[in-house]
């Protein structure tokens, strides 16, 4: 090692790969709320977060087990239920005052028709503006689970019970 070496450690988050903190630094400029949405195995999260030099501050979450209250008894990480997941963020956060927002997606891979732009589309249906293009989300078959029904036989109940979902969500 040479004499007067200078070495810069990098911030934790970003040795990890967990944080790009250039698209952060773009993401605070922009003022507005962020839509962070997380999947993982077994369910979809979605929150509303504002910035504050003190640390942000999340204005709404919701996490696809709750859907279980509005009535949905199945898989909590499939299209519809993140659909439903995001329509009920979106009318939570329109209740406090959220007009518009970014799409924060972390360091995940974006793919069209994916599960975190079936909870974007519920977002902007419950009335978030967010820019997207309509290329990305899936089909109004696929988002109301037609998919699914064609699938199981056994499971022609799923049409009636994904519209009863969204209407208690939407009132």
């Amino acid at each position: 090692m040479a004499k007067n070496a200078i070495y810069t450690l990098a911030f934790r988050r970003k040795r990890e790969g967990k944080t790009n903190y250039k698209k952060r630094l773009e993401f605070l400029k922009s003022t507005k709320s962020r839509l962070v949405i997380r999947r993982s195995n077994s369910a979809v999260s979605i929150q509303f977060v504002n910035y504050d030099p003190d640390g942000d501050k999340v204005v709404v979450t919701l996490h696809s087990s709750k859907l279980e209250s509005f009535g949905w008894k199945f898989s909590k990480k499939s299209l519809p239920a993140c659909y439903l997941a995001g329509l009920a963020a979106g009318v939570a956060a329109s209740k406090k005052g959220v007009k518009d927002a970014i799409l924060d997606i972390g360091l995940q891979t974006p793919k069209k028709g994916s599960r975190i732009y079936a909870a974007l589309k519920g977002v902007i249906d419950a009335g978030v503006t967010v820019p997207s293009s309509e290329e990305i989300f899936p089909s109004k078959e696929r988002l109301s689970g037609k998919h699914i029904v064609d699938y199981r036989d056994s499971a022609k109940t799923l049409p009636k019970t994904f519209e009863d979902v969204k209407k208690k969500i939407l009132s």
